[in-house]
C-alpha cells in the first residue's frame, strides 16, 4: 500500500499488524497440523481424508501468504522465526491424535481449529469494517473459506 492507502486506514496500523501477524501464525500452525495429519492418516477411508486434509492445508498456506503480503503492504513484516509461531498465535497448536486411524478425532480437531479461525477473522472483520477496506476484503475472503472448511468437517461428523 502506498502512503495515501495507509493514511486512509482509520485505526492503529501497529495494532492491526499485530492482529494480522497473530492470524499469520495461526495459519502456519494450521497448515502444518493438516499437512502432518494428511501424511500420517490411516485406517478406513484414509485416502479420502488425506486428500481433504491436503487440500485444506494448501488453503491455509495460501492464507498465510495473503496475510504476509498484506502485512508487508502495511509497512511491516510477518513473523520470521518459525520457533515464534506458536507463541505469536491466537491459540496453542492442536496436537494430532496419536492414533492415526482415529478419523473422528482428526475431524473434531480440524473442526475446532476452523471454529477458532472463524472467531479470529470475524473479530478482525468487525475491527476493520468501514475503517480499512483492503484488510476487510481480505479477511472476509479468508473467513468465508474457513466457514466452508468448518462446515465440510462438521458434515462428516454427522455421518
Amino acid at each position: 500500500m502506498g502512503k495515501q492507502a495507509r493514511a486512509i486506514v482509520d485505526l492503529s496500523l501497529k495494532d492491526l499488524v499485530k492482529d494480522l501477524n497473530k492470524a499469520y501464525c495461526d495459519e502456519w500452525l494450521a497448515f502444518y497440523l493438516y499437512w502432518y495429519m494428511a501424511q500420517t492418516v490411516s485406517g478406513r477411508a484414509y485416502e479420502d481424508m488425506k486428500e481433504m486434509l491436503e487440500k485444506i492445508a494448501k488453503d491455509e498456506l495460501e492464507h498465510a501468504g495473503e496475510l504476509a503480503d498484506l502485512i508487508t503492504k502495511l509497512g511491516d513484516v510477518p513473523v520470521a522465526n518459525p520457533m515464534e509461531l506458536e507463541k505469536g498465535a491466537n491459540s496453542s497448536y492442536l496436537m494430532p491424535p496419536r492414533n492415526t486411524a482415529d478419523i473422528n478425532r482428526i475431524i473434531r480437531i480440524v473442526a475446532e481449529a476452523e471454529a477458532e479461525a472463524i472467531e479470529v477473522y470475524n473479530k478482525i472483520a468487525k475491527k476493520t469494517f468501514g475503517k480499512d477496506h483492503v484488510t476487510y476484503q481480505l479477511v472476509t475472503h479468508i473467513l468465508s473459506e474457513e466457514v466452508t472448511h468448518e462446515e465440510m468437517f462438521e458434515n462428516l461428523l454427522e455421518r
